[in-house]
């Protein structure tokens, strides 16, 4: 393949541009391995990136934090023509160009070889979304969450977060209470696992006392915010939060009651700089007992690269449901 096509994010006159443009391999950054990408994904942080410049490093920029396809040459042993592969996080689609392009050039470090039980398409269906959702129940796990103690609660629960994490719960044998602004996608989630949905202004914190009621054994939170604090009050005593996202607000304000009192855990979920030993773990884990049951068109909408600037559009608007994968 001489030229390619990518969306390239530029600035002209001091003003951002995002446009569809064919390249060849001179225009790609350094790296080890080349890949022939079949799919990427779009999150939340792909639409910060393309619409609000947010996390960008240089320009040009290609951007898209997830990609996965099939190694065209490697200078690393490790990897051959031919393997196919994953790589999400680090500084993809933000400081080096990403997956939003027919072919990438990326660091050896940063790959994952594909593990059996996944496709290339269920990759990006799993994406840093899924890996993210992932690394939160094994968090919580890892901190005494065990089905039966209770419901878990899972906010933002139609995102891409979100939704993976009802599916995995549920799998898992959780009793799910998943929470969303949208009234109309009620089939959806339970369609997914969720065994009950809640309106996310009943899980805002509007109170003033340190503690309300215990409800949840545990909760996943890619929201932030208010919506955090009032997880912080109404966790059960020894309960776990996985906190992974900021849509809701980066201001979170508490106090230490909950902590004392309740013995309860915050737990940060950070998983750009997860450690690559740790990463493929969590990968493995990907495909097989936290492999979602619903890879298919109940949570995947699946989309060209012409159609992309939408979509990055959609989901900073939270008009996205589930996961958008970029079929290349």
């Amino acid at each position: 393949m001489d030229t390619f096509n990518a969306m390239v994010l530029s600035k002209e006159n001091n003003e951002p541009k995002l446009e569809v443009k064919q390249l060849t391999q001179n225009d790609l950054p350094e790296g080890e391995v080349t890949i022939r990408v079949a799919y990427s994904s779009v999150n939340y942080k792909d639409g910060a990136v393309a619409v609000q410049q947010q996390f960008v490093e240089s320009y040009p920029l290609i951007p898209g934090i997830d990609l996965a396809g099939t190694v065209i040459d490697s200078s690393d042993d490790r990897y051959q023509a031919g393997d196919e592969v994953i790589v999400t996080s680090y500084q993809l689609g933000t400081g080096h160009s990403g997956g939003f392009s027919e072919v990438a050039r990326v660091p050896a470090e940063w790959v994952v070889p594909l593990p059996e039980g996944l496709s290339l398409r269920e990759a990006m269906v799993l994406g840093t979304a899924g890996f993210t959702a992932a690394l939160s129940v094994q968090r919580l796990e890892d901190n005494d969450l065990e089905p039966g103690q209770g419901p878990v609660l899972v906010a933002g629960a139609t995102g891409g977060v979100g939704s993976l994490a009802v599916d995995m719960l549920a799998k898992r044998g959780y009793e799910v209470v998943a929470s969303t602004g949208k009234a109309n996608e009620e089939a959806y989630l339970k369609a997914i696992g969720a065994k009950e949905i809640v309106h996310r202004d009943t899980i805002v914190d509007t109170e003033e006392t340190p503690l309300l009621a215990e409800k949840w054994a545990g909760a996943v939170d890619p929201v932030g915010g208010e919506t955090l604090q009032y997880i912080f009050k109404t966790l059960k005593f020894g309960g776990s939060v996985a906190t992974s996202g900021l849509a809701g607000g980066v201001g979170v304000s508490t106090t230490v009651i909950p902590a004392i009192a309740r013995g309860i855990n915050w737990l940060g979920i950070n998983s750009v700089d997860y450690p690559m030993n740790k990463r493929l773990n969590v990968w493995e884990r990907l495909s097989d007992e936290l492999k979602p049951t619903n890879l298919d068109e109940e949570l995947v909408n699946e989309i060209s690269l012409e159609e992309l600037p939408q979509v990055l559009e959609d989901i900073l608007e939270g008009k996205v449901r589930g996961r958008t994968i970029v079929k290349l």
